[in-house]
């Protein structure tokens, strides 16, 4: 993706970001495969397994989106914050006070709402589109 016109600075920074982007979806497929061994070996597959599943599915959706658009959307983030914490939830149950459960699920309202938020902005007040087709606030 080369930008003839760009200064030499501005094409570092953006070799930079293919890079870290090639290195994270390496990262998560890599951690992907580790997953779906550990599933395998133990002959299991468990609620926690699925939910890490679609933590990397997300990952690697985000880096897609950003790689076709040269935006994240703010959702991606919060949809994988609200899978962690309901696997966090799931996974230490047990282990958890009553607050400590209330507190994570909360969390999970709090940052559903905030979602809510976001695409309700999005849709009455979306942003206007540049030269390119993307928008920017």
């Amino acid at each position: 993706m080369d930008k003839p016109n760009l200064p030499v600075s501005q094409k570092l920074l953006h070799a930079i970001e293919y890079l870290l982007l090639i290195i994270i979806t390496i990262a998560t497929v890599i951690a992907v495969g580790q997953e779906i061994a550990t599933i395998i070996i133990n002959l299991k597959v468990q609620i926690a397994d699925l939910l890490l599943l679609f933590i990397y599915l997300e990952i690697i959706t985000m880096v897609v989106v950003y790689l076709q658009s040269g935006e994240v959307p703010v959702r991606m983030p919060l949809y994988i914050a609200m899978v962690a914490l309901a696997r966090y939830l799931i996974l230490d149950m047990k282990a958890m006070s009553e607050w400590q459960m209330l507190a994570i699920a909360s969390s999970v309202l709090l940052i559903s709402l905030a979602v809510l938020i976001v695409r309700f902005g999005h849709v009455k007040y979306p942003y206007e589109k540049t030269r390119k087709g993307s928008s920017h606030p």
